[in-house]
């Protein structure tokens, strides 16, 4: 995870703050169940489902980590082959590994196709990222909802609307009461929305609720950053969104500048989930942005 927070501005922004040590990344394993994993590393997490015969495997993280989580892969799993590869969405932490992961079916929503085929301009940055070689896009997609079976075990592909992105897929697995959030979801810290690529705080908290919708006191649930969660944290993670838009939005109403705004102190009570990649002001500054478009 302390990884993540570092290279993130560098992957989405193209600007060069030196060469990462890709070689001090450790690919840690965190046992969810008998055959299913969450793979920390450099850059989302990742979730390994072991079948009897072969894996599916949720995100790709960075491309020079890719032969140290095949090696872990086959540690956990007997060298059984991966077949499929779900991304959550198109952000290059979780799907930078890709092109290294050719031999797997790749699935995502069809706007995750859509932006790895382009070039994405990033407002926020004022930067620009070139489109990918079509080796990185996924090989099926999908627009509401998808479900596939994997050796028998049911999977279910939901899409989020404009949450942290315009292509989010939350998966779950009905038979073990799992789910992986993707970026939808992290945990204890104020999230990234990508404004520029659809995403948007109502979209990100309707994402949060619904998935809820799914979920009982004993499911497992796989951020995109930040360790392995259950239903009563995604319900703090909701709690704190709902209130972050709603502070914002009293002050909207009132008319206050952003720079008004930023000095009210709006993350009283949530001061520790500004610590990380996303600074309380960085998130008042994206909700305030989100909110107040078309009307300046």
């Amino acid at each position: 995870m302390k990884y993540y927070f570092i290279f993130l501005l560098s992957l989405l922004t193209s600007l060069t703050f030196g060469q990462p040590d890709w070689s001090k990344v450790q690919i840690k394993e965190h046992k969810i169940n008998d055959h299913m994993y969450m793979l920390e590393g450099s850059g989302g997490n990742i979730l390994i489902y072991l079948g009897q015969e072969k894996v599916l495997m949720i995100d790709s993280q960075f491309a020079p980590l890719s032969e140290r989580i095949k090696v872990k892969i086959d540690q956990l799993s007997g060298n059984k082959e991966i077949q499929y590869l779900i991304n959550t969405h198109f952000h290059g932490d979780h799907t930078g590994g890709n092109e290294n992961f050719t031999s797997s079916t790749i699935l995502a929503h069809h706007n995750v196709k859509e932006r790895l085929s382009k070039d994405q301009f990033y407002k926020a940055f004022n930067q620009t990222v070139e489109a990918k070689p079509n080796s990185y896009w996924p090989d099926i997609t999908y627009s509401q909802e998808m479900n596939i079976y994997f050796e028998g075990v049911e999977i279910v592909l939901l899409h989020s609307p404009n949450g942290h992105t315009d292509g989010d897929t939350r998966v779950f697995f009905p038979e073990e009461n799992v789910v992986h959030m993707g970026d939808t979801y992290f945990k204890d810290r104020f999230p990234y929305i990508d404004l520029t690529s659809g995403g948007t705080i109502n979209g990100l908290i309707e994402s949060v609720k619904s998935i809820l919708l799914f979920m009982d006191t004993e499911t497992s649930i796989v951020p995109g950053h930040g360790a392995l969660a259950n239903k009563k944290e995604l319900e703090s993670y909701l709690k704190m969104l709902k209130t972050m838009r709603d502070r914002v939005a009293k002050k909207v109403k009132k008319k206050k500048s952003i720079e008004e705004i930023k000095e009210s102190k709006l993350d009283k009570g949530y001061e520790e989930w500004g610590t990380g990649f996303i600074s309380s002001e960085k998130f008042v500054d994206t909700i305030w942005t989100d909110l107040t478009r078309g009307k300046k």
